[in-house]
């Protein structure tokens, strides 16, 4: 599917269809995260509950790593 981008007021707009919107299961409430890797635009609903998991194991991993070094340059 190619899409073209719309003027809205001094911001440019993608209009996504009502299929793909109800597909991913997407409303008007729905948070979206968009990210890039340098070349596309990536568009995908916010996970909370996964990210704060996301979160929360790489800090588990971060202190167990480094919790030593932490202590020291904490003290």
């Amino acid at each position: 599917m190619i899409k073209k981008l719309t003027r809205h007021g001094n911001s440019r707009a993608l209009v996504i269809d009502r299929s793909i919107l109800d597909l991913l299961k997407i409303d008007d409430d729905t948070p979206l995260e968009i990210i890039t890797d340098g070349t596309r635009l990536i568009i995908e609903p916010v996970q909370e509950g996964n990210r704060r998991a996301q979160i929360e194991a790489s800090l588990a991993t971060g202190n167990a790593r480094y919790a030593r070094m932490l202590k020291k340059l904490a003290g």
